[in-house]
């Protein structure tokens, strides 16, 4: 068994018409968008870096450079399947995973069972093995601000049968 942890954060930029923000594989609506060089899901950049951590292969970064143009505007969903699909091939397959998204707005409630079965179904995983929760940070610092959002995710991976 083998255990890792992620994390990522992303500036948040405002925009006066409705947008949509990549989060755990959705889009959700709202009034920013998100500066990345890839769509910008902190969610699921949080996993891929906890999956590579659980393995010690390094972070996102490396795998999925920003100065790379094929990975510009890329689903991130993408790099979680990769990832993912690179976890088998060594012979572990992901267990269980827990999430904190840390954002004022929008509100995830209303999509934590999409994100959830989004994940589920990319892992491999039932729901019931993807928890996925979200926190403001009370008006404190960037997160606070509503400059930035950031997500904390973390894996477990076990041997395939």
């Amino acid at each position: 068994m083998r255990t890792g942890v992620g994390y990522d954060i992303h500036r948040l930029i405002p925009t006066i018409e409705k947008s949509a923000i990549a989060l755990g594989g959705l889009q959700i609506p709202c009034y920013f968008t998100i500066k990345a060089h890839s769509d910008g899901d902190v969610l699921i950049h949080a996993v891929v870096d906890a999956c590579l951590g659980a393995l010690a292969l390094g972070d996102i970064g490396q795998w999925y450079p920003d100065t790379q143009p094929e990975n510009r505007k890329r689903a991130s969903t993408e790099f979680l399947r990769e990832v993912h699909q690179k976890l088998h091939s060594m012979g572990w397959r992901v267990s269980q995973m827990d999430s904190i998204i840390f954002l004022e707005e929008p509100k995830v409630a209303p999509h934590s069972d999409g994100i959830r079965a989004h994940l589920a179904k990319t892992l491999g995983l039932e729901l019931s093995a993807v928890s996925v929760k979200a926190k403001t940070m009370e008006g404190l610092g960037p997160i606070g601000e509503r400059r930035a959002i950031a997500a904390q995710a973390i894996v477990t991976l076990e041997n395939l049968p």
